[in-house]
């Protein structure tokens, strides 16, 4: 009969095996030694061994070795492997890039609210963060321009449980509508603006199959401008919805209107009494 030997280690010099995890399609993780966090773009072998290819939120690609323990997945250590031949069927990330909670409901409308500057930059606003939005409790609402700012403040009434977010376009320096921004700004107001004249160029040309957004001259409208350049008919409501079907994920968005968007998010989602 086999003889039982115990395990006489104590609990803390015992080493956890590190679990291996396919290296699923989109699947963000981050490669221990350098630090590069990326979704998993694909898998291959190669003569030194298997290769995962990362890309970042920016779109750089890099290929590191599928090495043991050498990914952290949501901060723990994994061990990639090659997937099998059967992908999930239900996509694992929101149109952001954030991890996906199947099955969750929308939280209960935050006191904080964000607003942004014009129908197209909510719609786009809502096709790519929609899902974060709603998990978080977010409710974002339209500004017809700049000039409302003063007024939807003092309105709101902001404060630590209601913070107030605000997305402008084209914030340049030394305008009327970056002082107006400057004043309206506060310890629990943030007034966030992207660099682009309309949220139309925050769309990467490649996403929308052009070269890059063309040149208008100053006092022409900009997008009938850009209609008439790219050859499309001078319907500015059918050219946006053109440009928005294009629109699958935040790899179709430039990183400037990322950043500010999900800075946003961010401030007003902090503290309160339904924040972390």
């Amino acid at each position: 009969m086999r003889s039982y030997s115990p395990d006489l280690t104590p609990p803390w010099k015992r080493s956890t095996p590190v679990p291996e995890v396919p290296a699923e399609p989109e699947m963000v993780v981050e490669e221990v030694s350098t630090g590069f966090c990326g979704a998993v773009i694909r898998c291959e072998k190669t003569a030194q061994g298997p290769t995962v290819t990362l890309e970042d939120r920016f779109g750089k690609h890099r290929v590191f070795p599928m090495e043991p323990a050498g990914f952290l997945l949501e901060g723990r250590p994994v061990t990639l492997v090659r997937p099998g031949p059967a992908a999930p069927a239900a996509p694992s990330r929101t149109a952001s890039g954030s991890v996906a909670v199947p099955g969750a409901r929308a939280r209960v409308a935050r006191a904080g609210r964000i607003y942004v500057e014009g129908r197209h930059d909510a719609e786009l606003v809502e096709k790519v963060w929609g899902d974060d939005l709603r998990v978080e409790g977010v409710v974002v609402e339209y500004l017809g321009g700049v000039d409302d700012l003063p007024a939807i403040v003092a309105d709101f009434a902001p404060g630590p449980d209601a913070r107030l977010g605000v997305l402008v376009d084209h914030l340049v320096p030394g305008t009327k509508e970056s002082r107006i921004a400057a004043d309206a700004s506060g310890e629990h107001v943030l007034v966030a603006g992207h660099p682009y004249i309309d949220v139309w160029e925050a769309v990467k040309p490649s996403s929308v199959g052009i070269g890059a957004w063309p040149r208008v001259p100053r006092g022409e409208d900009w997008k009938t401008g850009v209609c008439r350049a790219l050859g499309w008919p001078e319907n500015t409501g059918a050219a946006w919805q053109r440009i928005l079907a294009s629109v699958h994920s935040y790899r179709d968005l430039e990183p400037a209107l990322l950043g500010r968007v999900e800075e946003l998010i961010d401030f007003v989602t902090i503290g309160g009494p339904e924040g972390p």
